[in-house]
């Protein structure tokens, strides 16, 4: 494939050729074999390796977390096909580098040749710029391989996503990388200075990162160490990784509903592992407990009251020692929800009595049961008839509470768990009172 792809493939070939280069970059693949983690992607049957057996490309989003292979894909893609390779990135390019790249691609196309468009970090240009590149990829101008951590339903215009399929890379498992451990120990033709368990930990450490593994190994490469280190020994040589969560994207989203739901299910021990997976990235804690006291509301209710208390004293509780000796208030609030009694009751009633307020206008209330601070109001029947509860032998007078032109409705129905119970017991005792009463 010689002198296919000029100026941007012979810089593409002369990064990989170079003996300094970072690890990462003269490991990149060359086959699509040698992609590892995704063989949903390159196998036989995946997308990817049907595309490069048939030697047609379409327009591809590629979505996956950070160093799980897509540039790798990208520039495999332009290995394997007859287009003219274009990197860009949307965080260095704008306006006017947009302009000029579809420029030179609409030249390409007059004399024959496509343009493969690889954009990493697609995500990052504004609707308006995603939008320019619709009329060159429908016309086939350019064939785009975008490539973004985040989810393109959120990110990327409903127009540029009907035009390219969407393709997901998984998460680099302990397998695959272990797979890129050996390859670079074939490359350097030496081992890593490492025990069994320190290979481990170090794997561990990656969090799914390929290209933060690799960083890792190298600086090991380079390092004059004569015995392997144990896992203790390699967490003082290379610095502790944070895991990847970026609070205002999805990664924030998909552990927030995890665990609610893993509250809602009743299990203390996922929803534990989910908080700490928040709070250890660096979630704001007030933000974790806000979402535990509307838990308590929505999902618990009067199925056990108490969970209500416990959620407003553990943000007390937090305001007043701080991190870290306040989050575990938060853990508290966290198992106490996990394990208490479930109801959405009160959660379905309040939006079945918001529909129906909005339905029914500006309804009055019976007359029986209006104040009549003014004459002329106790003369038109404000108050008339109305029974003072705590007057009657028990304690309840029966009165209809509903707008005479309204038939009552019954949005608070309390399951049998928990407090509820009792609360069924309660509704079930007035229900009949007030049939005698009336009937």
């Amino acid at each position: 494939m010689q002198g296919l792809f000029d100026d941007d493939n012979e810089k593409l070939e002369e990064t990989r050729s170079t003996p300094d280069a970072p690890l990462a970059d003269r490991l990149r693949p060359r086959q699509p074999e040698d992609i590892v983690g995704q063989d949903h992607l390159v196998g036989r049957d995946g997308t990817i390796g049907r595309m490069i057996a048939a030697g047609k490309l379409s327009s591809i989003i590629l979505w996956g977390p950070p160093g799980t292979g897509k540039t790798s894909l990208a520039r495999l893609l332009a290995d394997q096909t007859d287009l003219h390779f274009k990197a860009i990135s949307a965080v260095f390019s704008g306006v006017a580098e947009l302009k000029k790249v579809f420029a030179e691609a609409e030249m390409r196309f007059q004399s024959g040749k496509a343009t493969l468009l690889f954009v990493d970090e697609i995500h990052r240009f504004n609707r308006s710029q995603q939008d320019s590149f619709l009329p060159y990829v429908e016309r086939g101008t350019v064939v785009l391989v975008g490539a973004t951590t985040e989810n393109p339903s959120f990110e990327l215009n409903a127009a540029l996503l009907s035009r390219a399929q969407v393709l997901i890379l998984n998460r680099l498992d302990t397998v695959a990388l272990g797979r890129l451990l050996e390859k670079a120990e074939k490359l350097e033709n030496k081992s890593l200075p490492l025990t069994n368990s320190a290979r481990e930990a170090l794997i561990a450490s990656a969090d799914g990162d390929g290209r933060f593994l690799l960083n890792q190994a190298e600086t090991l490469f380079s390092l004059d160490i004569a015995d392997p280190l144990d896992p203790s020994q390699l967490a003082k040589t290379l610095h502790r990784r944070m895991p990847v969560y970026d609070k205002d994207r999805e990664g924030h989203y998909n552990l927030i509903s995890a665990l609610h739901k893993a509250l809602r299910g009743s299990d203390p021990q996922a929803s534990l592992y989910y908080l700490a997976r928040m709070l250890v990235a660096g979630e704001e804690p007030l933000y974790v407990l806000r979402r535990i006291v509307r838990f308590a509301s929505e999902d618990i209710g009067l199925a056990d009251p108490q969970a209500l208390v416990q959620t407003l004293a553990a943000k007390d509780a937090y305001a007043f020692l701080g991190s870290p000796e306040g989050e575990l208030a938060i853990v508290q609030a966290c198992l106490y929800c996990a394990t208490a009694p479930k109801s959405n009751a009160a959660y379905k009633a309040q939006k079945q009595a918001w529909k129906s307020a909005k339905q029914t206008g500006s309804l009055m209330p019976p007359e029986n049961i209006l104040n009549a601070p003014t004459k002329l109001m106790k003369d038109i029947g404000y108050g008339a008839g109305y029974s003072y509860d705590h007057e009657t032998d028990d304690g309840f007078s029966g009165d209809n509470y509903w707008p005479d032109e309204m038939v009552p409705e019954n949005f608070y129905q309390p399951v049998d768990r928990g407090f509820e119970h009792k609360i069924r017991e309660r509704l079930a005792y007035w229900e009949n009172l007030r049939a005698k009463k009336t009937g």
